[in-house]
């Protein structure tokens, strides 16, 4: 099957191409249920049959299950043939059964303790334990991760592993990509506002937005999105559906930003369904295609917990949008009047 690419190349240094569906690999860290090897690799041959070519995990997906996981998958696979990237931020401690916290999310996963760490030395260290997760020779892309106020709890601790980063992490990014040991840099957050500090304080290539730029959120084209756009940085979106709701629609138990969904999501996202049907369009075919309308964006990577969902998610990616639909759904207030398409 073909998925549509869109080429990235703000460097000039031939840049990568990205499939617009990507792969998300938290699932592959048993995110909220275990699931075997076997059905590990079916997802995974799953995505590669669809022509999925952009693959995103993370240490924290799993505490490394996720990032083993694809060592499998991608042994044997040309190595040009796909875009690989994980993430900076975290190291992993072993630690006896018992004594790491799962999160509440992570199921039958090895015991490791998570440690903060934006460091120079942390950032080469999560580097290096990555290479060898992953049995490859090369990452694409680093991303640092989780550097926003969901898990850092003040500004204050924001602040300070923020200015962590931009004396230590950030230097140990950029040694990596002038060696060209990267290709790029960039970090993976769940809130726009500190993709834009970050993105005014530093050199940063790419960001993978999770869940702030979707057809239930769109705040990030107040400022980021314009800086991004200005400044030829690219845009992996993830978490397009906001935790299901906009898969699922508004139906019991549908969960918006990991928790279930207040009763204004619930309505909104009902009065879109029902602009959605008037034209013929699944909410989730306008959902993954929404964010792609945006020329900063260069992937769109939703999770998938079984290949039925893969393909789900590859019949979401090729559906043809009507503009008559987003001119609908602006016009009922669903959208924002500045939001292109």
């Amino acid at each position: 099957m073909v998925v549509k690419t869109r080429h990235w190349d703000r460097l000039g240094n031939g840049g990568l191409t990205f499939t617009e569906l990507g792969f998300g690999g938290a699932p592959l860290g048993n995110l909220y249920r275990a699931i075997s090897e076997d059905e590990a690799q079916a997802i995974l041959n799953a995505a590669w049959d669809a022509g999925i070519r952009y693959f995103d995990t993370a240490p924290l997906y799993g505490f490394g299950l996720s990032e083993t996981r694809l060592n499998r998958f991608l042994r044997g696979k040309p190595r040009d043939d796909y875009v690989l990237s994980t993430k900076v931020g975290r190291l992993l401690q072993a630690v006896p059964r018992g004594e790491f916290d799962d999160m509440g999310v992570w199921r039958d996963v090895p015991s490791r303790r998570q440690v903060f760490d934006y460091s120079h030395d942390g950032v080469m260290r999560s580097f290096e334990a990555s290479l060898e997760r992953l049995g490859v020779d090369r990452i694409d892309i680093l991303y640092v991760h989780d550097l926003d106020l969901g898990y850092h709890r003040t500004q204050d601790a924001l602040d300070a592993k923020t200015e962590k980063l931009m004396q230590g992490g950030y230097r140990a990014l950029v040694e990596l990509r002038d060696q060209d040991v990267i290709r790029a840099f960039g970090a993976g957050l769940d809130e726009w506002q500190p993709c834009q500090n970050l993105a005014e304080r530093g050199d940063f290539d790419l960001f993978l937005l999770a869940g702030r730029y979707t057809l239930l959120e769109q705040e990030a084209l107040e400022t980021f999105l314009p800086l991004c756009e200005a400044r030829g940085i690219g845009i992996v979106i993830g978490g397009p559906y906001n935790s299901g709701i906009l898969a699922s629609g508004a139906v019991a138990g549908a969960h918006y930003n990991y928790e279930p969904a207040p009763p204004w999501i619930l309505e909104k996202v009902r009065a879109m369904e029902s602009v959605c049907a008037a034209h013929g369009t699944p909410l989730h075919h306008a959902a993954f295609q929404f964010p792609l309308r945006h020329p900063a964006v260069v992937s769109v990577i939703p999770g998938a917990q079984s290949p039925r969902q893969v393909v789900s998610n590859l019949e979401a990616s090729r559906a043809a949008v009507p503009d008559s639909l987003w001119r609908d759904l602006k016009a009922a207030g669903l959208m924002r009047p500045d939001a292109p398409f």
